[in-house]
């Protein structure tokens, strides 16, 4: 894909038939929970951090797994929204691997998988992101304890309190047993958890931020 089309792939999106993003008020009482940052936060510079983790500029080839598009919005704890965040999102290939020189499981690394993106929120603090769910992997090297599929974000804003955080997948059997997931409230986990939205594979989540 020429790097015009993937600049301009979320245009293309279907947020015109999903509508409006609305905040729940129940979830505008606090900002999104934090979450541990992982040992896995990128250490290898890349130009291309876009919005389109499936693809790498100048490789010929698809990430391997199934495709899915995060639509979501910035907020503030009262749901006003938040234009010109900085999202800065990682997370694991399918088969549970990331693309860091720490991690030294026997998972295969996927070179067509971008691993990485820092992107903004646009108008109305909206923003949208294409990538490959993320496979599970061992915790701390125990087979029998995986991680739950998810993904890492670090989020700010000038005159926000930034939040690092993870978001998780609906309907996922590992959020039942994940040690971090199970640490949070059912609301904290309902806030940090996206939400199918009707149409295969495209999910929505919600991010809130507190105003200094």
């Amino acid at each position: 894909m020429k790097s015009n089309n993937r600049r301009t792939f979320l245009k293309k999106s279907i947020l015109g038939t999903m509508g409006a993003v609305v905040a729940s008020s129940a979830c505008a009482q606090t900002s999104t929970p934090r979450d541990a940052e992982g040992p896995f936060y990128p250490l290898t510079p890349q130009k291309d951090k876009d919005a389109d983790l499936t693809k790498v500029a100048g490789k010929v080839g698809t990430a391997k797994g199934t495709i899915i598009e995060i639509h979501g919005q910035v907020l503030d704890t009262n749901s006003n929204p938040v234009e010109d965040a900085t999202i800065d999102l990682w997370q694991a290939n399918s088969f549970g691997k990331y693309h860091h020189p720490h991690d030294n499981s026997d998972a295969p690394v996927d070179e067509h998988f971008q691993s990485w993106a820092i992107i903004q929120s646009g108008k109305a603090g909206k923003f949208r992101f294409k990538t490959i769910m993320p496979g599970a992997y061992p915790y701390q090297a125990r087979l029998e304890d995986q991680r739950t599929p998810h993904i890492h974000m670090k989020i700010g804003k000038h005159g926000y309190e930034p939040v690092l955080t993870q978001m998780y997948f609906p309907d996922q059997e590992q959020n039942k047993t994940d040690g971090l997931l199970q640490r949070k409230t059912k609301e904290q986990q309902a806030m940090m958890t996206a939400q199918n939205t009707g149409q295969q594979n495209v999910l929505l989540y919600n991010i809130f931020l507190e105003k200094i």
